[in-house]
Formats: C-alpha cells, sequence, structure tokens
C-alpha cells in the first residue's frame, strides 16, 4: 500500500469519526441518545433517575429480579431516590428497568456501574466489571459512548475494558467512544448527583469530549482529566485521604480515653483554626463501599510496581481495629459495675453505616454484633431505618425504642446517630450507655465515651 492509499484510509476514518460524533452530539443534545445504565445499585439507580429526569430515554439494566420488581413498582430501594420520582419516571415511560440484556441493544451510551468488591486476599475482585464489559461487547456500535463509574484501580479503564470492547473490530476514539467517570455518591448528604462536580477522564481528547458533553446536560460541573488513569487515582485519591484521617483521629481517641481527655473536644477546639487543618471525628469502624475498600485498590497497583503504601496500609489496621476496641469498652464499663459481658444484655442503636441511611455494607455493627456473640452477650438493636438483618445464620430484627427497652439493657452502645432517635432519652432511661458518637447528652456519669 502507497502513501495515497494510507491517505485515503486515514481521510475515510476521519469523515467516519466525524459523522458519528456529530450524529451522537446532536441526540445528547436533543435529550434523544439512549441510555443503557448496567448495576442499578446506590450509584446506578440515581444515576437513571438523573438522566430521565433531564429527558434522557433510559434503560436500567440489573441481575437482581427483586430489584427489577421494586423499581417496575415504582418502590425505591435507595434513602436517596423518592418512590414519587420512580413513579413519575415509569409513568412517562422514559424509564425502562430490566434484567435482559437485550435491553440494552439500542443504546447510544452505555454506563458502567457494578460492584467492585475485594477478594478474600484484598486484591481487586474485577468479576463484575468483566462481566458487564463483556455485556457492552455484545451490543458495542459505532458512534457509542461508553462510561465506566465503578471505582477501582489506576489503569483499569484502559487495561480491561479497552482490549475487550476492541476486540470486534472497532477502535476507541475512532469508532466508539470510552471514558472513565467515577461516582462521588454520599447517601444521605444531601449532596445531589446534579450538583457534585464530575470527573471524565477519556481514552482520548475526544472520548473525554464526548463524555462531558452528556454529563454537562444535568450536571453543573465538569472537570475534564487528562487521562482515565488520572481519573481513577483521583477518585482514590478522595478515600484514601478520608480513610488515613479517620484512622488517626480514631488512634488519637484511644489515647485520649487513656489520659482521661475527651477527643471530641480536642478536635473541636483543633477546628477553630481558621487554616491547615480539616476535623475529621471517630467512631466504631469504617462502613460503606467507598472508605473501607476502594483504598486497597491503589495499594494493589502498588504493589504491581513493587511500592508499598505504609500509610494506606495502617490506616487499614486501625480502622479494622476499632469494633474491637468499641467491645473492650463495653466490657471495661461493665467491669467498673462488677458485671462481665458474659450473658450482659446489649442493645445496640443503629445497624447502618451512617446516619439516616439504611445502608450496611461494610457497617461495624455486623462485626461488632459477631464480637459481642462470640463473649456471650445478648445482643439486640434499634435502628428506624434498617429493619432487619442477619450475622451469620442469626436474623436480628429491630425492637422498639422506649424507656423500658432502654431500661433493660445493661448496656446501650450507640453506632448510629440517626435523627429520628430521641438521644435525650436515650440519656434520660438507658442504665448504662457506651457513646461511639458523642450524640448522647452526658447524665449522671453513665455515658461513657470510646
Amino acid at each position: 500500500m502507497n502513501r495515497t492509499d494510507f491517505s485515503h484510509e486515514d481521510s475515510f476514518i476521519t469523515a467516519n469519526l466525524s459523522q458519528h460524533r456529530s450524529q451522537l452530539e446532536e441526540k445528547v443534545r436533543s435529550r434523544q441518545a439512549s441510555v443503557g445504565v448496567i448495576g442499578l445499585g446506590y450509584v446506578g439507580l440515581p444515576l437513571c433517575v438523573h438522566a430521565a429526569e433531564s429527558g434522557f430515554p433510559v434503560m436500567g439494566f440489573d441481575v437482581d429480579p427483586r430489584k427489577i420488581s421494586s423499581l417496575r413498582a415504582g418502590r425505591s430501594y435507595i434513602s436517596d431516590v423518592a418512590d414519587s420520582r420512580l413513579e413519575d419516571l415509569m409513568a412517562k415511560g422514559i424509564f425502562n428497568p430490566g434484567s435482559n440484556p437485550s435491553l440494552l441493544d439500542e443504546a447510544d451510551i452505555i454506563i458502567i456501574s457494578v460492584p467492585t468488591p475485594l477478594t478474600q486476599s484484598q486484591t481487586p475482585d474485577m468479576s463484575y466489571i468483566r462481566e458487564a464489559t463483556r455485556l457492552v461487547r455484545e451490543c458495542l456500535k459505532p458512534g457509542m459512548l461508553v462510561i465506566l463509574e465503578s471505582t477501582t484501580y489506576p489503569g483499569c479503564t484502559r487495561e480491561e475494558l479497552l482490549p475487550v470492547l476492541e476486540q470486534g473490530g472497532l477502535s476507541a476514539g475512532s469508532d466508539f467512544w470510552l471514558a472513565f467517570s467515577p461516582e462521588r455518591v454520599n447517601p444521605g448528604s444531601g449532596y445531589s448527583l446534579s450538583r457534585t462536580p464530575k470527573l471524565v477522564g477519556g481514552v482520548t481528547a475526544d472520548c473525554t469530549g464526548m463524555a462531558s458533553l452528556f454529563y454537562g446536560q444535568f450536571i453543573e460541573t465538569i472537570v475534564s482529566l487528562s487521562s482515565p488513569e488520572a481519573a481513577e487515582m483521583a477518585k482514590l485519591l478522595e478515600n484514601v485521604y478520608r480513610s488515613v484521617n479517620i484512622a488517626l483521629v480514631n488512634e488519637l481517641a484511644m489515647i485520649c480515653n487513656a489520659m482521661d481527655i475527651n477527643v471530641w473536644e480536642v478536635v473541636d477546639a483543633a477546628a477553630t483554626k481558621p487554616f491547615g487543618f480539616t476535623p475529621f471525628y471517630p467512631g466504631p469502624g469504617m462502613g460503606g463501599h467507598c472508605i473501607p475498600i476502594d483504598p486497597f485498590y491503589l495499594s494493589y497497583k502498588a504493589r504491581e510496581l513493587g511500592m508499598s503504601t505504609e500509610f494506606i496500609e495502617l490506616a487499614g489496621k486501625i480502622n479494622t481495629r476499632m469494633p474491637h476496641y468499641v467491645v473492650e469498652r463495653v466490657i471495661t464499663v461493665l467491669n467498673e459495675r462488677s458485671q462481665c459481658l458474659k450473658g450482659a444484655s446489649v442493645m445496640l442503636l443503629g445497624a447502618a453505616y451512617k446516619a439516616d441511611v439504611s445502608d450496611l455494607r461494610e457497617s461495624p455493627a455486623i462485626k461488632i454484633v459477631e464480637l459481642l456473640m462470640e463473649n456471650g452477650a445478648r445482643v439486640s438493636y434499634h435502628d428506624p431505618h434498617v429493619p432487619a438483618f442477619s450475622v451469620g445464620e442469626q436474623l436480628f430484627r429491630s425492637m422498639p425504642l422506649d424507656g423500658a427497652a432502654l431500661a433493660a439493657a445493661d448496656c446501650v452502645v450507640v453506632l448510629t446517630p440517626h435523627s429520628a432517635i430521641d438521644w435525650a432519652a436515650v440519656g434520660r432511661d438507658a442504665r448504662l450507655v457506651v457513646d461511639t458518637r458523642n450524640i448522647v447528652p452526658v447524665s449522671g456519669g453513665k455515658v461513657y465515651s470510646i
């Protein structure tokens, strides 16, 4: 083939790409582009709702038939998405959830928002991303935009998605667009998806531009980055930052307790400095998908490069130890009243990992229940957002919270600061309280901090 042949081929590719770009750009701006979302959890469902409310026809795919049944009935299983919003979208016919992959065949844009857990050896479990990528490959067509939102290690988009999607002969940047845009969901925080700045990094500048154009239709601020690796690393930095600082203040809490100093008073005092300090507060352990898990994706990648992540590993150890420390505090305060943990009635207030949500993912309450049971305690709990949960084969149901229940417990342990709980009543009616959240009013020397 001579230089002229190359020139014709390059011209054809450029024209082909230009045609695909103009077509998708027009469909995005007119809200006619069909959006397919794989994974309808805490990330995928809010994304579906925001995109559909902005006018895009949205198809949501999930392998869990219970989620699909709930959504089709207009019932949300996520606190940040109200039933009324789902009912409105379903009535308008612009949100179609299902569990058949053929649902994605007509999509112009596909977003992957599947779980990214860790294996038992603390390495990334890529099975969900790989299966989702396979589904996208089966329906990939010229002019399609593919975006990964699942949190992962730097390099995943280029190493895992790109080669699989290009197996059929299409090329990213020439025939389709591929980008990474990390989710920044914070359940129960009040920060809506539309007001949270969106990071976007594509495998080419054109990929970044197309993904930015799409998100810009319903998100106020778009931050374009040079590559998917930069976006992947930025997401991990956000969570490593929180993990390390939470570990620092958790360790400080243990030291303050040994020195009979109120750690919350110390943190609040330091926070009066108008520069150079951001307050973090101790707790019973970390929960949710992000902070307990995501930093170890960076540790995994660093090990591949022959490097260590000492801050991340140490923070993980400290934060993982907090449920054990909480149980040790329960043992100590019971011993001070000449009572042992074995046979004691311990009531936990809160099971969700954070206030005013029902999310149990990685909740420290699970480990605390395990440890209490191992030590022979009789465990009960109350959580207005979590009606029931299981630890091993034992099912626990939330019990009513009243003065009699509080007074009957040998020790009440505060794990989640739900706003629906009357904390003054807890301080008044409970005989003994271990408060891991500094929310119960101190009353008569019976409220103990961690």
